[in-house]
C-alpha cells in the first residue's frame, strides 16, 4: 500500500512555473494581434472627424468659423477624399501603434499586478484578485509612452498632410506620406521626423484617465446592468475615450501645433515659431485666449465615442475569439 502511494505521488502531476509563463505569454501575444484590428476599425470610423479636428486647431476662426463649415468647404473643394486626406500613414501606422499601445497594456497589467499591487510572494496574495482601476490607469500611461515613440513620427507627417488645404496634388508641397517623410528626413534628418514627441508623450500620459475609466465603467455595467460583454465593451470604450478627451484636449491642440509648425531650412516652408512646448502653448492664449485651447474640440468629442468603441469592441471581440 505505502509502495502504490509512493508511486501515485510520483506519477501526480507537480504546478510548474513554466505552463504559468506560457499562458501569459499567450495572452500578451493575443492583445498584440488584436490591436491590429482594433486600429483599422478605428481609423475607418474616425479618420474624417480627425481631419476636420486638426484643420481648426490649426487655423483661426477667419478661414473656419466652425466644423460644420470646415466639413462643407473640404468636401466642395476637395471632394469627399478631402476628409480623408493623410489617411495612408495611420492605415498602417495605427495598425501597428493600437498594435503596441493595446499589446504592451496588456503585458504592463500583467506586471502591475504581479509585482506592485498583488504579487505572489505577499501574505495577502490573491489569485483571483483583479488589478485595481488605478493600476489599469498606470499601465496606460506606461503603453502611451511606449506607443509615442510610434505615433509621433506618423502623427507628424499626418498633420502636415492634413493641412495642406490645394486640391490639386502638384500645387501641394507634400506629394503623400513617402514625399512628406523623405523631405523632412532629408533636410532634419531622425530628429525632424520625431518633431513633437515631446508633447506626444505628455498628451498619452493622459491615457490614466482613458484606461482608469474603462475599467471602471466596465465594472459597474457588469455588476449593475444585464448588457453582454459585447454591449458592455462598446459603451465603456465609447465612454472612457470621451473621459480621456475631456482632460487630455488642451494638450493635444499644443501638439498640433508643434508639429505643424514651420521646420525652416531646406524645405523652404518658413521660420519655425515654436522651439518649445511653452511657446505653442503660449502663442495659442495669445491668438485666440482660453477657448483657443478647446477648438476643434466638437468633431473631436463626436468622433472619440464612435471610433474607439468600435475599435475597443474588435480588440475584446479579436481577444476571446483567438485560442
Amino acid at each position: 500500500m505505502d509502495a502504490n502511494l509512493k508511486e501515485h505521488q510520483q506519477q501526480a502531476p507537480v504546478p510548474a512555473a513554466a505552463p504559468v509563463a506560457a499562458q501569459k505569454a499567450v495572452a500578451n501575444y493575443k492583445g498584440f494581434v488584436a490591436g491590429v484590428f482594433s486600429g483599422i476599425a478605428k481609423l475607418s470610423v474616425g479618420h474624417p472627424f480627425d481631419t476636420i479636428k486638426v484643420r481648426l486647431q490649426t487655423t483661426d476662426s477667419s478661414r473656419f468659423s466652425g466644423p460644420l463649415q470646415c466639413v462643407t468647404q473640404t468636401i466642395r473643394n476637395e471632394g469627399i477624399l478631402g476628409l480623408y486626406k493623410g489617411a495612408s500613414p495611420p492605415l498602417v501606422g495605427w495598425m501597428f501603434m493600437d498594435s503596441i499601445m493595446l499589446g504592451s497594456l496588456t503585458v504592463y497589467r500583467h506586471l502591475l499586478r504581479d509585482n506592485l499591487f498583488n504579487p505572489p510572494w505577499h501574505p495577502l496574495h490573491d489569485p483571483s484578485r483583479p488589478l485595481p482601476s488605478h493600476g489599469h490607469g498606470l499601465a496606460g500611461i506606461l503603453a502611451g509612452m511606449t506607443v509615442s515613440f510610434i505615433a509621433a513620427p506618423v502623427e507628424h507627417v499626418k498633420a502636415r498632410l492634413q493641412i495642406q488645404y490645394a486640391a490639386r496634388k502638384e500645387e501641394r508641397m507634400y506629394k503623400g506620406p513617402i514625399d512628406c517623410l523623405k523631405k523632412v528626413y532629408t533636410h532634419h534628418g531622425i530628429r525632424g521626423v520625431y518633431h513633437g514627441l515631446g508633447a506626444t508623450i505628455l498628451f498619452r500620459s493622459f491615457f490614466f484617465f482613458w484606461w482608469g475609466t474603462y475599467d471602471v465603467f466596465s465594472r459597474w455595467m457588469k455588476d449593475h446592468t444585464k448588457m453582454s460583454t459585447p454591449a458592455i465593451n462598446f459603451w465603456a470604450g465609447g465612454l472612457s475615450a470621451q473621459v480621456f478627451w475631456l482632460t487630455s484636449y488642451p494638450s493635444d491642440v499644443v501638439k498640433q501645433r508643434i508639429m505643424t509648425d514651420n521646420l525652416g531650412g531646406g524645405i523652404g516652408d518658413g521660420v519655425r515659431r515654436f522651439p518649445r512646448w511653452r511657446d505653442a502653448a503660449a502663442a495659442i492664449y495669445r491668438e485666440q485666449g482660453a477657448k483657443g485651447y478647446w477648438r476643434g474640440f466638437l468633431p473631436c468629442f463626436l468622433r472619440a465615442f464612435p471610433a474607439n468603441a468600435m475599435a475597443l469592441l474588435v480588440f475584446e471581440g479579436v481577444m476571446r475569439s483567438l485560442p
